[in-house]
C-alpha cells in the first residue's frame, strides 16, 4: 500500500485554514495524523464522522495515508440508519466529533484532537479486509443503507491525479468547501488539492449564510465547487453581481444543470474572465468520469464533455452491441482505473477483491455528437410507459425545470406519472403545459403540491422518500 499524498513534500505549506482563523501546515497534518494512526496501531476498520472541519480531515488523512480503512459517514446521519451500519460493519474503532461522544458512553477514549475523539468499540467480530481496500463510502443517493462502495488505493491516486491534471492544480489553489466529506464530490477536491500542495479553506457555512461569503472573500477562495441544487441558489443570489476577483474556477458535478442554466453560468464565467466546468462522475468511478473543457462551456451547452486523462467512454444498445453513430442513445459504459472494486452490503464483503476490472456500466443514457463530445439525457431505469410511448423521468424534470423555474420532480408507474412541484399557483399550468408537450392525455399526469423536495446532503433528490407523498 502506498500513501496518496506526500505531505513533508509540502511540509511549509499551508493545508488547512478554518472558519475560525485556524491554520495547519502540511508538516503539522503529516505529525498529527501519524500520532492518530498510531493509536488505532493497526490496519483496521475505522467509522469516521464527517464535519467540514479540521478534526475530520485530519481523521481522513492519518487514516487512508496509513493503511486505516475509513467509512465515511455524515455526523447527521440518522440514528437508527447508523445502528444498523454500525452493527453490518462492526468497527473497531470510531472518529467523530467530541460533541458527539455522549452517544457511545460505553466505549473508551483513546485520543483527543481537534474537538474529535477516538473511540474504542467493543464489537465481538473483526472482518478481514482486502488488502488494495482502501475506504468504504455510501453511494451518492444513498442515505444510510447498509451498501458502500469499495475503492481502492489505486482508485483514489488515479482519480485525483487525472483531476489535478485536467483542472491544472498547483499549490497555489485556495478551493473553499461547499460539499460534505461522506460525498466523493467533496473527498474529491480534497484529495486532488492535497496532491499538489494547496490550501483548503474548511466552512460548515452554507451558500446562504453571509458568513460563507466573508470567510470566501477574506481568504481569497480560488475555487468551489456545487451540484445543480447549488448553482439554483447561486442564481437566486445573482453570483453575477458579486465581486469576487480572487475566484477563477466553478466546477460542476453530481446531476445535470438544466441547459439555461448551463448556458447562463457559462456565459458568466466566460465574460468574467473565471473557468466554468462541467464534470460527471459517480461514486462507483471514486469520483469523476468526464469533464467539459471550459472552452466549450458556451458551445457545448448541456454536455458533459470527454473522458478524463486516462478514461475510456463506450455507448452500448439494449443488446450490448457498441453504438458508433452519433445522437444515437444507449448506456455510458466508462473504462479506467479509477473504476472501483465493487459494493459491500455486510462485513462479510470486505474481502472481496475487484469484481468490476476497471469497466463500469454506468446506469446513464447517453449521446455523442460528431465531435465526440457526451450528453446524458436520462438514467436507464427513470423512464414509464405512458400508453405505450417510452417517457424519460428526467427529460420531464428539465422541460418544468425550464420552462417554469420551479422546483420539480417527477416519479410513477406505467401509464401514471407523479409530478412532484413547490408551486400551488402552477398546478394547473404545469398539468397542461406536459400534456401539450408529450402530446399525451392528460389523465397520465397527476401534479402534487409539497412544502419541499426531499434531498440528501448533496443535493440529490431522494425518490424513495418522494414516493411517500404519492398514493400509487
Amino acid at each position: 500500500m502506498n500513501k496518496i499524498w506526500d505531505l513533508e513534500r509540502y511540509k511549509d505549506n499551508t493545508a488547512v485554514i478554518d472558519e475560525h482563523g485556524f491554520h495547519m501546515t502540511y508538516g503539522k497534518l503529516y505529525e498529527d495524523s501519524a500520532v492518530l494512526a498510531s493509536k488505532v496501531g493497526k490496519r483496521c476498520l475505522v467509522f469516521s464522522f464527517c464535519r467540514n472541519e479540521i478534526g475530520s480531515v485530519l481523521g481522513y488523512i492519518a487514516f487512508l495515508n496509513n493503511g486505516i480503512v475509513p467509512v465515511m459517514v455524515s455526523s447527521n446521519l440518522d440514528k437508527a440508519l447508523l445502528s444498523d451500519l454500525l452493527a453490518k460493519y462492526q468497527p473497531e474503532y470510531l472518529w467523530l466529533p467530541c460533541d458527539m461522544s455522549d452517544e457511545f458512553k460505553g466505549m473508551t477514549s483513546l485520543h483527543e484532537a481537534y474537538g474529535y475523539k477516538l473511540l474504542k468499540t467493543d464489537y465481538a467480530v473483526t472482518y478481514p479486509l482486502f488488502d488494495e481496500l482502501g475506504l468504504l463510502i455510501t453511494t451518492s443517493g444513498s442515505t444510510g443503507s447498509p451498501k458502500l462502495v469499495r475503492q481502492s488505493y489505486a482508485n483514489i491516486l488515479d482519480n485525483a491525479t487525472s483531476i489535478a491534471d485536467y483542472l491544472h492544480l498547483d499549490e497555489n489553489e485556495r478551493p473553499i468547501t461547499t460539499l460534505p466529506m461522506n460525498y466523493v464530490y467533496g473527498l474529491s477536491i480534497i484529495n486532488s488539492h492535497f496532491l499538489v500542495g494547496a490550501t483548503l479553506l474548511l466552512t460548515e457555512k452554507g451558500l446562504m449564510q453571509k458568513e460563507f461569503w466573508n470567510f470566501l472573500k477574506e481568504e481569497n477562495a480560488t475555487s468551489f465547487g456545487g451540484v445543480p441544487y447549488t448553482y439554483e441558489m447561486l442564481d437566486k443570489l445573482r453570483i453575477y453581481r458579486m465581486q469576487l476577483p480572487s475566484l477563477k474556477t466553478m466546477t460542476q458535478a453530481g446531476g445535470k444543470l438544466t441547459p439555461e442554466l448551463h448556458e447562463k453560468f457559462a456565459k458568466f464565467a466566460e465574460e468574467a474572465g473565471k473557468d466554468f466546468v462541467v464534470m460527471y462522475g459517480a461514486s462507483e468511478a471514486t469520483s469523476r468520469m468526464g469533464y467539459l473543457p471550459p472552452k466549450y462551456a458556451v458551445a457545448k451547452k448541456g454536455s458533459m464533455g470527454i473522458p478524463i486523462p486516462g478514461g475510456v467512454f463506450h455507448l452500448i444498445d439494449a443488446d450490448g452491441n457498441e453504438i458508433t453513430e452519433p445522437l444515437t442513445t444507449g448506456e455510458l459504459v466508462y473504462e479506467g482505473r479509477n473504476v472501483t472494486l465493487g459494493y459491500a452490503e455486510s462485513g462479510e464483503d470486505l474481502i472481496k477483491g475487484d469484481e468490476r476490472h476497471g469497466r463500469l456500466e454506468t446506469g446513464d443514457m447517453a449521446q455523442f455528437d460528431s465531435d465526440g463530445f457526451y450528453y446524458i439525457v436520462g438514467r436507464k431505469k427513470r423512464f414509464l410507459k405512458i400508453f405505450g410511448n417510452r417517457v424519460n423521468l428526467d427529460e420531464i424534470d428539465r422541460l418544468i425545470k425550464g420552462h417554469f423555474d420551479i422546483e420539480v420532480a417527477s416519479a410513477g408507474v406505467d401509464d401514471h406519472m407523479d409530478i412532484f412541484i413547490t408551486d400551488e399557483s402552477q398546478k394547473e399550468n404545469v398539468k397542461a403545459f406536459i400534456a401539450e408537450t408529450t402530446k399525451l392525455n392528460a389523465s397520465a399526469f397527476n401534479v402534487r403540491v409539497i412544502d419541499s423536495i426531499p434531498k440528501n446532503e448533496a443535493g440529490k433528490i431522494l425518490f424513495k422518500e418522494l414516493m411517500k407523498y404519492s398514493n400509487t
